[in-house]
């Protein structure tokens, strides 16, 4: 989840005020944090399949040349 959002600085800022005086919100970023951590555990071993990286990659450079 880190630098999700660093395409814009403003939005994470008012983001993790937001978390950072929610309760609710932060057991929800607790949850999501603590559910990443175990899927990269869970895969390290695992590799994507070729195709699939680069579509990937290709959908997020798509986002990334969104204008926001």
């Amino acid at each position: 989840m880190r630098g999700e959002l660093d395409y814009c600085k403003t939005a994470q800022a008012e983001i993790r005020e937001h978390i950072d005086s929610c309760p609710g919100c932060q057991n929800e970023a607790t949850v999501a944090r603590t559910m990443t951590i175990a899927i990269q555990r869970a895969c390290l071993e695992e590799v994507a399949p070729d195709e699939l990286r680069r579509r990937i990659v290709s959908s997020l450079k798509d986002v990334q040349a969104e204008p926001h």
